[in-house]
């Protein structure tokens, strides 16, 4: 059952991948402009990492905390909502890049009425409890750490941006 539910994740983040493609389409026809682009490798290579972190700890971890799972599935399922949130109240303009088309006014509904980077708070936690409920702990305690530190240079780079104003992009 574990199994299936890690594949299951792990087809999730492939069909965002694939909608993120689509959506990047779609807004560079709507002359869109990509920015600052060159921390996004960290940010492929760090969910890579992540995923290979978990199916090498559940591995080799002899101990289980078993009352963990239920406790850490059901905060995975609220972070899934509030991620279907975030990714719907942005609609096609929802990227895992930076992305911005002229004279297009911020989004303000959703999260994002209430917080900045919604996505990123998400992401964070499920950092946390999606490992957990495979039973690696050391990948639970790593990887939301490491996940600010691209947070570090991810949310400057989008604040310059938006600070710039659609109207000034090209």
């Amino acid at each position: 059952m574990l199994g299936l539910l890690f594949g299951l994740i792990v087809l999730q983040r492939l069909a965002e991948l694939v909608i993120a493609r689509m959506n990047k389409s779609w807004m560079l026809k709507r002359g869109g402009v990509e920015f600052e682009s060159g921390h996004y490798p960290l940010f492929i290579g760090l969910h890579t990492l992540f995923f290979l972190s978990i199916i090498l700890e559940w591995q080799v971890v002899e101990y289980k905390i078993v009352w963990l799972f239920p406790v850490a599935f059901i905060f995975f399922l609220v972070l899934q909502l509030l991620r279907v949130w975030c990714i719907t109240s942005l609609g096609r303009r929802w990227n895992t890049r930076i992305i911005v088309i002229p004279d297009e006014p911020l989004v303000f509904r959703g999260p994002y009425k209430y917080v900045k980077h919604p996505n990123y708070i998400v992401v964070f936690l499920e950092l946390f409890f999606i490992p957990l409920m495979f039973h690696a702990y050391l990948t639970a305690l790593i990887f939301p750490v490491l996940h600010l530190l691209v947070l570090s240079v991810r949310i400057p780079a989008e604040e310059r941006v938006l600070r710039k104003g659609s109207e000034n992009l090209n």
